[in-house]
């Protein structure tokens, strides 16, 4: 987040305006929680986060689904019991008052609970014990646990590549945030803005590994 601010022509610092504040936490946690080996790939993502930011409200829904479906099924089972509630929570708030989810976002519950029926069930349960439940908010700082509680799950768990679940959660995390907030731009796979030159890279890996 750092080089992005750089590239983006601000000031330096890991809170850029340039970003939706959101994906910046993301950012800052996947990076801190990803290897020294692995963190040299999140590079050629910094371009896609730059101008990504405003204030439609299904941004913060999306990342926290993203992040819960992601973490749920290697997660520790205390983490699990928070994750599996706060997905549920992100589809309730998402199918509104249709009670209609869109079919991507239907298949990534679904399949994120078959592999964790267990924690599914609870927190089933423990809604239903919630008489208030459905009457709660969720804001920006309910996405923000959930965010973290997933990224520590993922570093945490006992995984074989753990850098890859934590880049991928970033990588699509930018796709979500980019089709709600810049329709018309292009993917994180195709970035429209230049590569930096050899000695700025050099110089955002060095601040990277150093700084985070």
């Amino acid at each position: 987040m750092e080089f992005a601010s750089y590239l983006a022509g601000e000031a330096w610092t890991d809170h850029p305006t340039c970003t939706h504040p959101l994906l910046a936490s993301l950012a800052r946690m996947v990076n801190d929680c990803t290897s020294d080996t692995g963190r040299s790939r999140l590079v050629p993502l910094i371009p896609s986060v730059i101008g990504v930011r405003g204030d439609d409200s299904r941004v913060r829904l999306l990342m926290a689904l993203r992040a819960g479906t992601s973490a749920l099924s290697v997660a520790s089972a205390e983490h699990q019991h928070a994750l599996a509630v706060g997905i549920l929570n992100c589809e309730r708030h998402l199918a509104g008052d249709t009670g209609e989810l869109p079919a991507d976002l239907a298949l990534r519950i679904r399949a994120a609970f078959d592999e964790a029926p267990d924690a599914e069930r609870w927190a089933r349960e423990f809604i239903a014990s919630m008489g208030s439940w459905s009457r709660s908010r969720f804001t920006d700082r309910t996405a923000e646990t959930i965010i973290r509680v997933s990224v520590q799950g993922i570093a945490e768990a006992c995984t074989p590549n753990p850098d890859d679940r934590l880049y991928d959660l970033l990588a699509g995390a930018i796709d979500d945030c980019v089709a709600v907030l810049s329709p018309r731009s292009e993917s994180r796979r195709a970035p429209v803005r230049p590569s930096p030159g050899l000695a700025v890279q050099t110089r955002l890996r060095e601040s990277v590994d150093a700084r985070g």
